[in-house]
């Protein structure tokens, strides 16, 4: 048995008694090819037979159905035998409790889908800090080459560092993996974030959108989907106290120029 073979059996008996593993992904207006992003990520999963949610409530998302405040679950449309879609714009606070802190959504949702291994929250890192805040989860920044995409991935870093205690990240960009502009946007947001946030950038892959949807996935991409499952503790982020207050700043920081080129 290969190496990734045996990682991907592992991971399967990991998931085969456990609860749910929530996976925050940091929504960023300025990538177009960021549906796709999501698309391959849930591929990933799907090659680890797991079932994947996709909650979606990225603000170019769509709205909810007028059902949502009733049942959630009547609200969840399957897109795949594997994946699964709620629209969920503005959803996130409608659970906001009297501490600032929306918690509780990540309950409403599990019990929604009992059926999914995987929950990935797509959502703005302002919606993420009032859900997540100091849970065992490892935020996923999205970007492509656009130097304004970089500087929003970096500015949702930056926020959730500050405002919920999060300090380890990953990143999927929507280009060619081979593209030498990929690896240094890498390195320029793995210095940032240490230099600038006392944060780590722990791993990153790409996508491109361009590729055909049945091209393989590449090592890099799986090697990231394993990576956010592991940082994941089952049941972590649900589990943990819906009363949670989200942090307030500790510190102002300084954004860098930050720069594609």
């Amino acid at each position: 048995m290969s190496l990734l073979q045996d990682q991907a059996h592992g991971l399967r008996r990991l998931f085969a008694a456990s609860k749910q593993r929530f996976v925050p992904v940091v929504a960023n207006p300025r990538v177009m090819g960021a549906g796709l992003l999501l698309e391959g990520l849930c591929a990933a999963f799907a090659e680890l037979n797991l079932q994947t949610l996709v909650v979606d409530a990225g603000v170019h998302s769509p709205q909810p159905s007028e059902l949502a405040h009733v049942d959630l679950s009547n609200c969840i449309e399957r897109l795949s035998p594997r994946v699964s879609y709620l629209a969920a714009r503005g959803l996130p606070m409608r659970y906001i409790n009297p501490q600032g802190s929306a918690a509780s959504f990540l309950e409403a949702v599990a019990e929604a889908a009992p059926q999914a291994d995987v929950i990935l929250l797509h959502a703005s890192a302002a919606e993420l800090a009032r859900i997540v805040a100091l849970r065992e989860v490892r935020p996923l920044l999205l970007a492509d080459t656009d130097p304004a995409s970089v500087t929003e991935a970096y500015a949702g870093m930056k926020w959730l560092t500050q405002r919920a205690g999060l300090l380890v990240y990953s990143l999927l960009m929507a280009c060619h993996p081979q593209l030498r502009v990929a690896t240094r946007i890498a390195q320029q947001l793995h210095s940032c974030a240490d230099g600038f946030l006392g944060a780590v950038l722990r791993d990153w892959a790409c996508l491109d959108p361009r590729a055909s949807h049945h091209a393989p996935l590449t090592p890099e991409l799986r090697h990231l989907a394993r990576e956010l499952l592991l940082a994941a503790p089952p049941g972590a982020a649900v589990d943990a106290s819906a009363d949670a207050t989200p942090l307030r700043p500790a510190r102002t920081v300084a954004s860098p120029h930050l720069t594609a080129h």
